[in-house]
């Protein structure tokens, strides 16, 4: 069966979803980022799977479901982390991040016998989802991370290595406050939307602030 991989960083204030800060407060925005968390663990833990891995930056909290094993993320680049991450698999591995609460195990079931690799874009150029057959960090080294073209790239990486590729739906990455809401609307009834919307209530009943009365 295959190892479930989320990649992750510990939900802390001014650590994590730096750009939902405004509207919303640092703690806010970390209190975002620990439901969409939250939410992809419960996917995942969900998910039939020979083993569960967290790779984490940071420490774990009470966030993290029973089942998972936690390994520290290494240092380096975002392609570096990623590559170390299926470094220590030695078999069918699925990979995806902490921004995506809207997965579900559905998405994240994949067959490794019709094909050598899954590929899951995500609306912003980037990728929500990597899966390999067999896991060669050296299919993500040197792959520029967090731009519009990384997802073609890592794609295209993958093609160029021979391997057979299916392609999994195109999802939307939470990064900014309309990421937020439109991800929310997908899946209604999660932490994650729960959480916006105490969030929202709190952000809109915030006074308006007024320019300095001159003196």
């Amino acid at each position: 069966m295959t190892t479930l991989l989320v990649i992750a960083k510990e939900p802390r204030p001014g650590r994590v979803k730096t750009r939902l800060t405004p509207p919303f407060t640092p703690h806010e925005a970390a209190e975002l980022a620990e439901a969409a968390l939250a939410d992809t663990l419960h996917a995942v833990a969900a998910t039939p799977a020979s083993r569960r891995v967290l790779v984490l930056d940071g420490a774990p909290g009470p966030w993290l479901p029973s089942g998972f094993d936690v390994v520290p993320q290494c240092a380096g680049g975002l392609d570096e982390r990623l590559a170390d991450a299926f470094a220590h698999c030695d078999g069918p591995a699925l990979l995806i991040g902490m921004d995506t609460p809207q997965v579900t195990p559905e998405l994240l079931t994949v067959d490794f016998a019709a094909c050598e690799a899954f590929f899951g874009p995500a609306e912003d150029g980037g990728f929500w989802a990597l899966g390999l057959a067999h896991p060669d960090p050296a299919l993500l080294r040197g792959v520029p991370m967090s731009t519009a073209g990384t997802g073609a790239v890592q794609r295209d990486r993958l093609v160029a290595a021979g391997l057979r590729v299916r392609d999994l739906p195109r999802l939307r990455d939470v990064d900014t406050a309309a990421d937020a809401h439109a991800v929310a609307a997908l899946a209604p009834h999660g932490r994650f939307a729960a959480r916006l919307a105490r969030c929202t209530a709190v952000t809109e009943a915030k006074p308006a602030s007024r320019p300095a009365t001159p003196r």
